[in-house]
């Protein structure tokens, strides 16, 4: 694979409610109820469709949501929402063994494996985690199709290779609940990430709006005076320090593509590892050629940025009740990880 098709791959990684409608009400509107007007506005929509995404809160006006009763006023703003990305892919159903971390009803949580994407995309139509998912979700209802469960209940996503947590959901209730939950940042997600550097702080927060990079369109950058991209914060604290790399948790309150990832970088971490933003090369350190070898091992070690999306914790669509999950670190973090430990117990006789 070219490593232009691995950047598309990697760039499918991101979670949002798509606006699929803004209407801006003019002057001379006459009353009229919402889904009686939205039906005249949305091609193919339904008036049963279109009380659902109401009562589901997929509907807006002026940043509030609405009764199906409510009427349109001259000036209102209004705003359909849809969890749909508008580039998606048909989506093959395919047998691929998922590591299913926890199943009811309503919610799927998997712990997905470094180099699986998430969902088909340019370079990579089939063998993606939907794709597995879509086979064992039909598997269990036949009649199943992806317009009656879109992207066959993908909420969220992360990177091509970085592991760890994701739910899906397994009715449009749920997933129209677990949307919500994640576009307004009350999902508990906790990263465990191997950067480069030593920090003169145990903790801090990153503010600084994440997107697309003006020149280079494949790779995402931080804005921090919020000219472009979307607003992005991350909290981190450090773990363990080995003194040219460090051990930190992240928390995310958004969840921008490459978040974690171009948020270190901005601050002078990059993760280990990472090919996209910098870590794949010697960041910290000495000149020493022992040292050069130590790190193009644990490189061999840990072929990817070193991240691994630890715990995931949201509400049950359902129930109602908190619920929070954890994974245990991968076999190849692990051993880089005690590799640099050891390092940094040893440091005089590496260097």
């Amino acid at each position: 694979m070219s490593n232009e098709i691995a950047v598309e791959d990697d760039l499918q990684e991101s979670e949002e409610l798509y606006e699929r409608l803004v209407i801006d009400i003019p002057k001379g509107q006459e009353a009229l109820r919402i889904d009686k007007f939205l039906m005249h506005r949305i091609e193919g929509a339904t008036r049963n469709k279109i009380q659902q995404g109401i009562d589901n809160e997929m509907v807006l006006v002026n940043d509030k949501p609405v009764k199906a009763n409510y009427k349109v006023r001259p000036y209102d703003k209004i705003v359909v929402f849809d969890n749909r990305h508008p580039d998606s892919n048909d989506i093959i159903p395919e047998n691929i063994p998922l590591n299913i971390v926890f199943e009811d009803d309503d919610v799927l949580l998997i712990n997905k494996p470094a180099g699986m994407v998430v969902h088909p995309g340019s370079g990579n139509p089939s063998g993606t985690l939907i794709n597995g998912v879509a086979y064992y979700l039909k598997q269990q209802n036949p009649k199943l199709e992806e317009n009656g469960l879109p992207r066959f209940g993908m909420v969220h996503r992360i990177d091509k290779n970085t592991t760890g947590l994701l739910v899906l959901a397994k009715t449009p209730k749920a997933m129209t609940d677990l949307a919500k939950q994640f576009f307004n940042h009350t999902v508990h997600r906790r990263y465990i990430a191997l950067v480069w550097g030593d920090f003169e702080e145990n903790e801090g927060t990153i503010r600084g709006h994440v997107g697309r990079h003006q020149r280079f369109r494949k790779l995402f950058t931080t804005y921090p005076e919020g000219e472009h991209g979307k607003e992005a914060v991350t909290h981190y604290k450090v773990l363990e320090r080995f003194n040219y790399v460090t051990l930190v948790e992240c928390r995310l309150e958004t969840g921008r593509t490459h978040q974690i990832r171009v948020h270190m970088q901005y601050i002078g971490h990059p993760l280990f590892n990472d090919d996209f933003y910098g870590g794949d090369k010697i960041v910290k350190g000495t000149i020493f050629s022992k040292y050069k070898q130590f790190v193009d091992n644990c490189f061999a070690l840990c072929q990817r940025q070193a991240l691994h999306a630890k715990e995931l914790g949201f509400i049950h669509p359902t129930s109602k009740q908190p619920m929070l999950f954890e994974s245990y670190l991968p076999d190849d973090m692990l051993a880089v990880i005690e590799k640099w430990r050891k390092y940094s117990e040893n440091k005089n006789d590496i260097s």
